[in-house]
């Protein structure tokens, strides 16, 4: 490093050390590596190109239950992660407001006193004893030092150093808000995906319910056979067996129902209690229509593309910063006050005043290896940052593949189980008929019951699958945060 100072009489020459520096310099500083993202994307998601968007619908009109609505209303008040991505907000504010004070001028107020005893025979005491303050009074020894004034340091901004750097704090902070926005939109997601299966559960707890029923009555049908010797030991055992299971699994599925509402009550911030809720049937759901809209609306719907966006715009600023550190700084310093060595003469002028005005201008010469190294690590989080938002677009173009392909297919899936639970209610009524006039055994009995009762909750799970795959089509398209 090499550093000059300067006073008023000598700007000229200061201007011409400041551009030969900058021309020496400049020669040997990198060049910033232009990146530009790939972000084409496919035109559509099917045949369609109807750009009618189902992301910009607010939450409140997509999800239609009073009962959702208020559990998410709750969540977006208390859900802790919320409020730690707003307290990550308003630490990027801070941070601009940093960068910002550092292109102004940095002004302080000094006050200060001391002593100080020189030896008689340096060049300070030699010259203080051989000093008049006025004729026939020396210098007082020891002697006393009062100081009142005011300073201020000042770095140039010459090659845009610090604007950058507080351009790249806005666009974090603009990143950090898109962030929250990321989070608002998994959150209410998240909200729904367990309402709808909290539901789901009550539906498969009553079915189960049902089912202890035939069962029990069934069981009641075989012990009668047994007293008329109709029927054997075995088959009760079996039946009762059969009927211990389902209880088995009805515990189970209270179970669940407990940990999904404390799932709730995890995301809306409390502590455990129930879940209010419409308990009628899950079948009775009517998934909401989707229109997926056109694969470049992600660019603007999905808060993770535009937080990873902004996060690109950050790391391509910080490059220049990198880079402005090989060229000359300059910093300018100054200061007026009142300096005398008794306080009785501290404000008399312009024997006490005190001013100094100083300019330094310093560039790396030699061992520039530290600044290379950060240029270095700049232009790697800038490629970071290039892949990332690449990445970050893929991935969102494939999750709405992903759930447009799985609403089609458990549309399809629903009406062949529908039917299927159907023909196995059917087919219960007929077994135990036929059971009675002793035309299929019991086995025959228990095998139909238990296909009727797996197929039963097996609907019910590919209805709370539907629900769950417009709840993250809406969310994957970017809905839910507006």
């Amino acid at each position: 490093m090499y550093k000059v100072h300067l006073n008023l009489k000598n700007l000229n020459k200061y201007f011409v050390a400041l551009g030969l520096s900058a021309l020496v310099v400049g020669c040997k500083a990198p060049s910033v590596m232009e990146t530009t993202a790939k972000t084409v994307v496919p035109e559509a998601y099917n045949s369609s190109k109807d750009t009618t968007n189902t992301a910009t619908v607010q939450w409140r009109n997509f999800f239609t239950d009073n009962n959702l609505q208020n559990l998410i209303d709750t969540a977006l008040q208390n859900n802790q992660e919320l409020m730690i991505t707003l307290q990550e907000i308003e630490i990027a504010k801070n941070e601009v407001r940093l960068k910002k004070a550092a292109l102004f001028p940095t002004v302080g107020l000094r006050a200060g006193s001391g002593i100080e005893k020189v030896g008689r025979y340096t060049s300070q005491g030699a010259g203080d004893a051989s000093t008049e303050i006025t004729p026939g009074k020396e210098m007082p020894d020891p002697l006393s030092d009062f100081i009142v004034g005011a300073y201020a340091n000042w770095e140039v901004d010459i090659w845009h150093k610090l604007h950058n750097s507080k351009k790249a704090a806005l666009t974090r902070y603009l990143a950090t808000v898109e962030g929250k926005n990321f989070v608002l939109t998994n959150l209410v997601a998240e909200v729904a995906n367990s309402y709808y299966e909290l539901q789901a559960l009550d539906n498969q707890l009553l079915i189960v319910q049902q089912n202890i029923a035939i069962q029990k009555n069934a069981l009641e049908i075989v012990q009668w056979q047994k007293e008329a010797a109709k029927e054997t030991e075995l088959a009760v055992q079996k039946f009762k067996a059969e009927v211990l299971k389902s209880r088995s699994l009805e515990f189970d599925i209270r179970q669940n129902i407990k940990e999904t509402e404390n799932k709730i009550n995890f995301l809306l911030g409390r502590y455990p209690q129930e879940i209010p809720r419409d308990k009628a049937s899950v079948l009775s759901i009517v998934p909401k229509a989707i229109a997926a809209g056109i694969p470049s609306q992600l660019l603007s719907n999905r808060p993770d593309i535009k937080q990873a966006e902004l996060e690109l715009v950050a790391a391509k600023i910080d490059v220049k910063v990198a880079r402005a550190e090989f060229f000359p700084s300059l910093e300018i310093s100054a200061g007026v006050g009142f300096n005398a060595f008794k306080p009785s003469y501290l404000f008399r002028t312009p024997e006490s005043l005190l001013y100094n005005l100083v300019g330094d201008l310093a560039a790396p010469l030699i061992n520039r290896n530290a600044i290379k190294a950060e240029f270095n690590s700049a232009n790697a989080r800038q490629l970071q940052a290039l892949y990332n938002y690449e990445k970050t677009v893929l991935n969102a173009y494939l999750e709405v593949s992903n759930q447009l392909s799985k609403i089609d297919n458990l549309e399809k899936s629903y009406d062949l189980k529908s039917q299927q639970v159907a023909a196995l209610d059917q087919s219960i009524n007929v077994s135990n008929d036929l059971f009675k006039s002793a035309r299929v055994d019991y086995l025959e009995v228990l095998l139909t019951q238990r296909d009727a009762l797996e197929t039963k909750l097996e609907l019910i799970d590919t209805k709370r699958d539907q629900l769950n795959a417009v709840v993250n089509v809406y969310k994957n398209l970017g809905g839910g945060w507006k």
